[in-house]
């Protein structure tokens, strides 16, 4: 069973994307609506934006671990069943911040979904606390990637 995610694209109005992920099923069920699909244990990265006629009333980055059937997991809105939550920021600048966290790995070529789960975590605890994260280095990902293979 696979975690499935409702998205919604309505321009200016309700925005809800996958910022990064492998998407192992994507099905379009209407012009603004899809349903995208995660294998157990990946780590997708999911933005909700929604907006009035008053301005920006809901801006939101959750980023998660699709869990195994039967295992424990945190509801999330528009997440089936929900997932593992490694960070959830609310607010535009905390947003904005998990937006660089996510650019700086990216300038080193690394997958943000390959990241090391406890690196998201500490993101989130620096931002939510109003400090900077530690960058995360190619040296760190290859003692991840290391640290996981003697595990697997």
């Amino acid at each position: 069973m696979r975690t499935t995610v409702d998205l919604t694209w309505d321009e200016g109005r309700i925005e809800r994307w996958i910022r990064f992920g492998r998407i192992a099923e994507d099905v379009i069920l209407t012009r603004r609506d899809r349903r995208v699909s995660f294998d157990p244990g990946a780590v997708f990265a999911l933005v909700r934006w929604a907006s009035n006629d008053f301005g920006t009333v809901e801006s939101r980055i959750d980023i998660l671990r699709a869990v195994v059937p039967g295992a424990p997991c945190t509801t999330v809105p528009f997440v089936t069943p929900g997932g593992e939550v490694l960070l959830r920021l609310s607010g535009w600048p905390k947003v904005e911040a998990a937006f660089a966290a996510i650019a700086q790995v990216e300038s080193y070529a690394i997958a943000p979904e390959d990241v090391c789960p406890d690196h998201w975590r500490h993101v989130h605890n620096r931002l939510t606390a109003g400090l900077t994260p530690r960058v995360y280095t190619p040296a760190r990902h290859a003692a991840w990637l290391k640290r996981r293979g003697l595990t697997s």
